[in-house]
């Protein structure tokens, strides 16, 4: 229950884009009040066009818990930039009050206390109360959804990611872009976009063979008419598909940044009259900060799949960047005024889906649970209880891949771990009983099988050097991972403003406390190979042995990545 603390209306900001940017009203915004729907949904209309915006949810139909990242490092110009700033310095920045509702949401301090006075967040039957709501408000809001949202859960697994597509149909979104949604192949991704009765984007989907682009499946952009004024949406999807998933589950297709025809796209609809240009992205934050500064044109980038979620947009020049974070957790109303051909001024509100607070829709709800009606009791089943916060969000060491590769060791009999830094997952709090579903929502794919292999120490270190690089090369365009690689049972020191091959050293191997020796094999386990033909057991049933066989899951701290920045 939330009752008298502080709620900070979350990120609402006006801008007339010339004169200054009017960020940072947080402070006045405080209310000593009961949180209330109300409060939440409360906006003063601007302008003339609506947009809102999802991303990355990831398959979560029910309310969740998720802890914000501790360590989310920037390299090069973004180094100290948001969203590059975490915890208290977060919160300083952006004068949020310790203990506030907005703390709770927007930080990772305090988490599990926090959690458990405002309790779950998200839940796509509350998520549809607020763009109703906004609907109501403003009829004709472009509802636009950032990808990542067919894959992440039991029951999108089970149904190859029509639960999500049947709800998500229900929001009747106006449009979205792609990412994991690849990772259900290509015959399965064609049916359903096929199916879709709203625009499937993607400037930057080209068909492998000829490298054209393919119109007909994904067109790149799609034109509106909303508050008099003809707005442009162009989808970009994620760009480094064959490098972060596996390229065989997908060969026909290929993306990159194509920050050329991104340009050639923003003429053409201009051209055809554009009065708004909005891109729908993939990128990642970094990678759409560096894309705005180089592509004239563009008023609004929507961004996705780093999974930031921020109080007030990022401006670049003329070009809003508004980040909306991830799992359902919220909600972005952006309202645009548009005149002559241009985007005069906006005003923004990200809105935290506090599941307590707001009332499910109840057309939303009966269908979420019409979906899970098949496998509730095998979801339900509980395996363990967790003492430990659990959370995987971070550049380094969450909590779920410290318990992930402890299973790795354990059930595959090897000296060293690997799990991926993937970014999705909800979090756990201490005394909550794990269930099946938990387990899967932060295990589910399609190549999830659990490889043993051998690699010597100087593979295992260019393994690491590889990731480092795709996550801290100062040139965003060249960031084409997720965070760094999680390891068990093995030590190292990651120096992140070093060049590429020279990042990582100190590796040692814990359960002796020796130096990795390059020229020895290591037994090796891990998940989410890209190679074709991977073998083992599905990486959730090593989990649930594994929690299984615990009872109670009761972490160490984990100290075994030493950062130097």
């Amino acid at each position: 229950m939330i009752s008298r603390r502080d709620f900070l209306q979350v990120g609402m900001a006006a801008s007339a884009l010339v004169g200054g940017s009017g960020f940072g009203n947080w402070a006045r915004l405080a209310a000593q009040q009961t949180l209330t729907q109300d409060q939440l949904l409360q906006f003063d209309t601007f302008g003339n066009v609506s947009l809102i915006h999802v991303t990355d949810i990831h398959a979560q139909l029910k309310p969740i818990y998720f802890r914000e990242p501790s360590v989310n490092l920037g390299v090069g110009e973004n180094f100290g930039a948001v969203p590059h700033i975490t915890g208290a310095d977060f919160r300083k920045a952006y004068g949020i009050a310790d203990g506030s509702p907005s703390h709770y949401a927007l930080s990772s301090g305090d988490f599990a206390s926090l959690a458990k006075g405002y309790g779950r967040v998200g839940g796509l039957d509350r998520v549809a109360t607020v763009i109703n709501a906004i609907r109501a408000d403003r009829p004709d809001a472009l509802l636009l959804d950032g990808g990542d949202t067919w894959h992440g859960s039991y029951t999108c697994y089970h149904t190859d990611g029509q639960d999500m597509v049947n709800v998500m149909n229900a929001l009747k979104p106006d449009a979205m872009t792609f990412h994991w949604e690849f990772t259900l192949g290509t015959d399965r991704v064609t049916e359903l976009v096929e199916s879709l009765p709203f625009a499937a984007l993607g400037q930057n989907i080209f068909d492998v063979e000829w490298d054209e682009p393919l119109p007909d499946l994904f067109p790149p952009y799609k034109m509106f008419e909303r508050g008099g004024v003809q707005i442009a949406v162009i989808g970009q999807a994620f760009p480094y598909m064959p490098i972060a998933n596996p390229r065989w589950m997908f060969p026909e297709f290929s993306f990159g940044i194509r920050d050329e025809n991104m340009a050639a796209m923003v003429e053409e609809v201009r051209a055809m009259g554009a009065d708004c240009v909005v891109v729908l992205s993939h990128n990642g934050f970094d990678v759409d900060k560096k894309m705005a500064g180089i592509v004239p044109g563009i008023d609004v980038i929507l961004s996705g799949h780093t999974h930031d979620a921020l109080p007030e947009p990022v401006q670049v020049g003329q070009t809003i960047i508004v980040p909306s974070g991830s799992n359902g957790k919220f909600v972005s109303r952006v309202d645009l005024d548009i005149r002559d051909g241009r985007m005069m001024g906006w005003k923004h509100k990200l809105i935290p889906i506090f599941s307590d607070v707001i009332t499910p829709d109840p057309d939303v709800a009966a269908l979420i649970d019409a979906e899970r009606a098949p496998y509730v009791d095998t979801l339900s089943e509980v395996i363990g209880t967790t003492d430990t916060t659990l959370y995987r969000r971070g550049n380094f060491n969450g909590t779920w891949d410290d318990l992930i590769c402890d299973a790795l060791l354990s059930e595959r009999d090897a000296e060293i771990a690997l799990s991926p830094g993937v970014r999705w997952g909800p979090s756990m709090i201490p005394g909550q009983e794990i269930t099946r579903e938990d387990i899967w929502n932060v295990t589910s794919m399609t190549y999830g099988k659990a490889y043993r292999t051998e690699m010597t120490g100087e593979f295992l270190k260019i393994v690491l050097e590889d990731v480092a690089d795709n996550i801290f090369n100062p040139d965003p365009f060249f960031q084409q991972g997720g965070d760094m690689v999680r390891t068990g049972g093995l030590g190292y020191r990651i120096e992140v403003n070093k060049p590429q091959g020279e990042r990582i050293s100190n590796m040692t191997l814990l359960s002796t406390g020796e130096p990795i020796d390059p020229a020895r094999n290591y037994v090796v386990a891990g998940w989410a190979s890209v190679n074709e033909g991977t073998e083992g057991p599905q990486i959730w049933d090593v989990v649930e042995n594994h929690i299984a066989k615990l009872g109670t899951v009761n972490l160490a701290p984990n100290n075994s990545v030493e950062v130097i920045t």
